[in-house]
């Protein structure tokens, strides 16, 4: 898949089958955050890789909208050292860059996902043994999806993007 086309036709999904995603599948994805691009090549970021199914339902009571981590083959949780620090958005634009690298080099395998905002960090902590101190912003789910779910196989949803012209300005707003 050419990297526009993953871009064009992915799809945050949320329900998974139950089929497992090879270790090899999982490294692959992994190694995609890990070579994101960083502000000053800081590379905040600590990747947790969830592979247990009990972990994952666990990690479902992360936040009110972590409920398709329950179902998902792994999950990469994003942990870094303090999510604010410098006092910029370097290091939340850093751990979005990492997730967008995991997230097509998934798709491109025909692996689908989904961003969970962990608004309940101190739950995930104790599940994951994280040390005091690091912050844990967001997982991703990430799965085979779904049939009933599956992009490849329905159209995109009507109005789902803007359009270009809606978007953009050329040389002044």
């Amino acid at each position: 898949m050419e990297v526009y086309e993953a871009i064009r036709s992915n799809r945050s999904i949320r329900r998974f089958t139950g089929d497992p995603v090879t270790r090899d599948d999982i490294e692959h994805i992994a190694h995609a955050g890990r070579l994101s691009g960083s502000a000053k090549n800081k590379q905040p970021w600590q990747f947790i890789l969830v592979t247990q199914r009990d972990t994952l339902q666990a990690l479902s009571a992360g936040g009110p909208w972590c409920a398709h981590l329950a179902g998902a083959a792994f999950a990469v949780v994003m942990v870094v050292e303090d999510l604010h620090t410098p006092r910029t958005l370097t290091t939340p634009f850093d751990l979005g860059r990492a997730s967008q690298n995991m997230i097509l080099a998934a798709w491109e395998r025909g692996i689908a996902s989904c961003m969970a905002t962990i608004y309940e960090p101190d739950t995930v902590r104790d599940i994951l043994n994280i040390p005091a101190g690091m912050d844990i912003p967001w997982a991703i789910s990430f799965g085979y999806p779904h049939p009933d779910v599956d992009p490849r196989t329905r159209p995109p949803r009507a109005g789902g993007r803007l359009a270009l012209d809606q978007v953009i300005h050329w040389e002044t707003w």
